[in-house]
């Protein structure tokens, strides 16, 4: 497991990822043109989707990727070779700006960029994941988490959902109230870990959006209690993308739990799109441990906060992924709780 890394004196940088005319175009430009209070990066695979005609000024570095500045003091930035030299040539200016948004254009899956940004050392000593957005258009979005794949393929739009921290429900001027607020329960279906804020025309407020550190593995700290207290127990449903909320008392025995991630990660890490947790080890007294996973790629470490004088050791997991059998892994995991019997 990696160890978590302090990110006060790192540049946030935000993932982008969406379907196809979920309008990542129109969200780049007012990113780049309209707005004026936060000075960004733009990241893009290439130009050639995103119209930047007006009020920008073309700069020459010394690598094959093309820096467009604009006159409100944002930058866009073409990908065309490799994301680690482009990032590493982008370090010594990183500090001109308020955050770094990547956007993943025909990219369904982000986590190969998340692991590279977090196992790098040229990246992680000059970046942290600050959050994955996931544009969705409202119009057409049931029409491509329903969409028939070939067996084996993945369903992007799922993945996408699945993989968000913040969900930006666009076009929401082009569907009823009703529409709107089922396709909001659906999306909470799949991924009630993310937060959904609808816009129109993407004009997104960016305040909701960046430096929030919602990627962070103690967001599961102020998440909201009621997804741990409310669920229903569901039905095990083959490829259904969903999440599941699992929470209980106690202290974990350490070798039981590294035990248990290591059989789930082994066999079920394609599966498990997400993973965030809580934890209270026994004889490790106050510190209170929190965890975050993208597929098998897991960050471990203790949290900024101790467990307070008083306060209960819950344990807290959030499971995001296929296949979910909720009774199996709240099973799985109670059996790591730690019990005289069980020590050395």
């Amino acid at each position: 497991m990696t160890t978590a890394t302090d990110s006060n004196d790192l540049t946030p940088m935000t993932v982008i990822t969406g379907f196809l005319g979920a309008g990542k175009t129109t969200f780049v430009n007012y990113i780049l043109k309209e707005q004026n209070e936060w000075k960004i990066c733009v990241l893009e695979n290439e130009f050639g989707e995103v119209s930047i005609d007006d009020g920008l000024v073309a700069e020459s570095l010394d690598s094959p990727e093309d820096i467009i500045t604009m006159d409100n003091g944002c930058v866009c930035c073409s990908v065309r070779g490799d994301l680690v030299r482009t990032l590493g040539q982008m370090a010594k200016r990183r500090k001109e700006f308020d955050a770094i948004l990547l956007e993943t254009t025909g990219l369904a899956d982000p986590s190969a960029i998340i692991y590279t940004i977090q196992t790098n050392p040229k990246l992680s000593d000059n970046y942290f994941i600050d959050s994955i957005v996931c544009l969705a258009d409202a119009k057409h979005l049931n029409q491509h988490l329903d969409e028939k794949k070939p067996e084996g393929a993945i369903n992007e739009a799922l993945q996408q959902v699945a993989f968000a921290d913040k969900i930006l429900l666009n076009k929401t001027d082009l569907v009823t109230k009703e529409e709107k607020d089922t396709l909001k329960q659906r999306l909470a279906k799949i991924n009630q870990f993310a937060t959904v804020i609808e816009t129109e025309r993407s004009r997104a407020p960016l305040d909701k959006i960046l430096g929030l550190n919602s990627f962070n593995m103690e967001s599961i700290l102020n998440f909201d209690k009621d997804f741990f207290e409310n669920q229903e127990v569901s039905k095990h449903q083959p490829e259904l993308v969903e999440s599941v909320g699992i929470q209980f008392e106690g202290e974990l025995h350490a070798q039981y739990f590294n035990m248990f991630m290591m059989d789930l990660l082994r066999e079920r890490a394609t599966d498990m799109y997400r993973t965030k947790g809580l934890l209270a080890f026994h004889g490790q007294g106050d510190v209170k441990f929190v965890f975050q996973g993208v597929h098998e790629q897991i960050n471990f470490g203790p949290a900024k906060e101790p467990w307070a004088a008083g306060e209960k050791r819950m344990n807290k997991f959030v499971f995001i992924g296929k296949n979910l059998n909720r009774k199996e892994l709240t099973d799985s995991l109670m059996n790591c709780l730690y019990k005289e019997e069980s020590s050395e």
